[in-house]
């Protein structure tokens, strides 16, 4: 196990380039993974990394090892999975990701019913509007709305999430109600923009008449966090792009209002991704099936 330990630990140093950034991620103080990095160093008989104070690169035998560490462990993984199948009591610890909506509205109220169920696997749950890299951060799953950047992962999709224009009654009153996506151009309305860097969409799709159309919207305030998006909307700065599960509460309460009902913006996918592996985790099978069936009946229709 020792060993094992020291190959897992190598390969979270590659792939994150830092060996503080794979302590924290192993749970582990830098001091254990510079040492079992010199450990496994020892036993080879090669350098792996070239440390300076300010770099850590991997030499040649390191990247030449990392494919083979990766093979070792999905050997390793592939024995323990086939054991939880026979015993049918999967354990061990699940790290997922989320975006921030999806997070707190449809995984997190799930997780501990899914423990209650699975007692013995821990969930580390991370949200965040950003994009995520699974492999670079040894996530099992990602939650997420959109397209995914990376073809290489196994994508399943889960439904088409109805989205909304909305705002205030009280930002509506002051600035009036848009009558076609014409007039969230330029400056009659302030629209309400999740940003982040590496943002893969600044425009909003919306069904209009003449067909989609991609609207370049702008305002004065954007933020990479979806709920403050809502929370300025709710204080009357401006129109939101949502999913309505988001915001279906606030519908209904009339404290959000539709915008251009005639005009919605384009359903977006939600869907589930995961490394394409020769087999995949049972406790990650289970923990994405558990999920999607939850969503599904968690989603509320579209106004």
């Amino acid at each position: 196990m020792a060993y094992l330990d020291n190959v897992r630990t190598f390969i979270r140093v590659f792939e994150l380039g830092s060996m503080s950034a794979a302590a924290r991620d192993l749970r582990i103080s830098a001091a254990v993974a510079s040492s079992r990095i010199s450990q496994l160093e020892e036993h080879l008989g090669v350098r792996l990394f070239l440390r300076t104070t300010r770099m850590l690169n991997p030499t040649e035998q390191g990247q030449i090892f990392y494919t083979g560490a990766i093979r070792i462990l999905e050997a390793v993984d592939d024995a323990e999975a086939e054991i939880s199948d026979v015993t049918e009591n999967p354990r061990g610890t699940l790290y997922i990701a989320a975006p921030l909506g999806v997070g707190q509205r449809l995984i997190a109220p799930a997780v501990p019913k899914f423990r209650e169920k699975y007692p013995q696997v821990n969930v580390r749950l991370r949200l965040s509007d950003r994009r995520l890299d699974i492999t670079a951060e040894g996530l099992d799953a990602a939650f997420i709305i959109g397209q995914p950047e990376d073809s290489s992962l196994r994508i399943r999709k889960i439904a088409d999430c109805a989205r909304i224009l909305c705002a205030s009654p009280d930002y509506i009153a002051r600035r009036g109600q848009p009558r076609s996506s014409a007039d969230l151009v330029g400056d009659k309305h302030d629209c309400l923009n999740l940003r982040f860097p590496g943002a893969p969409e600044f425009q909003w799709p919306l069904q209009t008449p003449e067909g989609v159309k991609r609207i370049a919207v702008t305002g004065p305030l954007e933020c990479d966090h979806g709920e403050v998006l809502t929370n300025w909307a709710l204080d009357g700065l401006g129109i939101v792009l949502k999913p309505v599960f988001e915001v279906t509460e606030h519908l209904r309460a009339r404290r959000l209002i539709p915008v251009l009902p005639k005009e919605p913006p384009v359903s977006v996918q939600m869907a589930c991704l995961y490394a394409h592996r020769r087999r995949q985790d049972p406790k990650a099978r289970l923990f994405i099936d558990f999920m999607v069936d939850h969503i599904l009946r968690a989603l509320p229709d579209a106004p």
